[in-house]
């Protein structure tokens, strides 16, 4: 990380593992990113992080003009702290505006109640099917999918190249729930089977000799963080790869994990909403912005903390502030800024309307990285809208 960036960071008065924040003007407008900094799924939490901050940095330390504090808190996974933490910052902090959860079961526990308290937030990442349909909030906004999409796309992708016996597995918390959900709402073909795993698992040895007995013509599974990484090297290690096709949506084939699994990858398509290739002069900037400040290439959670907060920026520009509420919140929903994933528009429940892409993974000037191959879905809306009661 570059120095600039460092001091970029002091001045957005950023806290971390619970240290108090600095003192910010009296005019800023205080931002929460609970986020997972430690244990499995750190490093998609990070990346949140880093991107978001970014947008602050560019902007020296205001977002829209509005100078912004920005505490960060690591949630360290667990929704008993995620929660404590929130009711910290909505109380005591009395934070504007939450974001950074990564995981749905996180979100569930948390969000309601941030809802409850008249403070907006806006979804970095975790998407449940909960909040996007019955649970939808006007003071909720999701900037990157509700977690049927990419999924989604897999499932019509697997069933349109005439794969017609796949085995699919998730792990069985909400987002996983949703993920197989999705799959099966395009794919509508026979199932070699369905299965899920313990959240967190890292050892996939009895569910690969499921696959290899009920002998499937492709797998398609969602394990995000350390537990893809497991599983995809132990699939190379089964000798499945090169003889199943594997699919998977963008989380299990991000830079991340693409750097810790290795060249076993190669040739693996995935879906999503946005990749560093995109053709767009937001998206240019952002990559070439997020390589010079973080001397790594950027993954899909950084370009979606970096939308939030370009998101923000655009919303602040706007109102000035999150006095009036129903205007900033008039202002998030009409989504103002041009987003590295190029089109982008709200639907009613709040949650993105996009193109859903798929990707391969290559080996591009000596590293692992995807390439855009071809698009699944334009401007797709996730299922869950028509039961929401916003406009």
């Amino acid at each position: 990380m570059t120095g600039k960036l460092l001091v970029a960071m002091a001045a957005t008065a950023l806290a971390l593992g619970g240290a108090a924040a600095a003192t910010a003007q009296d005019a800023s407008v205080k931002i929460g990113m609970l986020t997972t900094l430690s244990g499995g799924g750190s490093a998609l939490g990070i990346d949140v992080r880093d991107g978001f901050l970014l947008a602050v940095e560019q902007e020296g330390g205001t977002l829209g003009g509005v100078p912004v504090e920005v505490i960060v808190e690591d949630d360290a996974r667990k929704p008993d702290i995620a929660k404590e933490i929130a009711d910290r910052m909505v109380e005591r902090d009395e934070v504007d505006i939450m974001t950074g959860l990564i995981f749905s079961n996180l979100a569930i526990a948390v969000v309601p109640s941030v809802l409850r308290d008249e403070v907006i937030y806006i979804s970095a990442n975790a998407g449940p099917s909960q909040l996007a349909g019955r649970g939808c909030h006007e003071n909720y906004f999701n900037v990157a999918w509700q977690n049927d999409n990419l999924h989604e796309a897999m499932g019509k992708y697997v069933f349109d190249q005439g794969f017609r016996k796949p085995f699919i597995l998730a792990p069985n918390y909400p987002a996983g729930q949703d993920a197989l959900t999705g799959f099966k709402r395009f794919y509508t073909g026979e199932l070699a089977g369905e299965l899920y795993t313990q959240l967190g698992q890292t050892d996939y040895a009895a569910e690969l000799a499921q696959i290899r007995a009920a002998d499937p013509d492709a797998v398609f599974f969602f394990l995000p963080g350390g537990m893809g990484i497991s599983f995809i090297r132990q699939y190379d290690q089964a000798g499945l790869s090169g003889q199943l096709p594997l699919f998977g949506p963008a989380f299990s084939f991000d830079q991340a994990i693409l750097g810790a699994v290795g060249e076993s990858a190669v040739g693996v398509i995935n879906s999503s909403q946005w990749n560093k290739d995109l053709d767009n002069a937001a998206n240019a900037e952002f990559v070439a912005a997020f390589q010079e400040a973080y001397d790594r290439l950027p993954s899909l959670y950084a370009s979606q903390g970096y939308d939030t907060a370009r998101l923000i920026a655009a919303a602040l520009a706007e109102t000035g502030g999150t006095d009036d509420l129903e205007a900033f919140r008039a202002s998030v929903k009409a989504a103002n800024f041009e987003s590295v994933r190029g089109e982008f528009r709200f639907g009613n429940n709040n949650h993105p309307i996009q193109n859903i892409y798929v990707r391969e993974v290559v080996m591009e000037d000596g590293a692992l990285t995807n390439r855009t191959v071809g698009r699944a879905f334009a401007g797709h809306q996730d299922a869950y809208a028509t039961e929401c009661g916003l406009e």
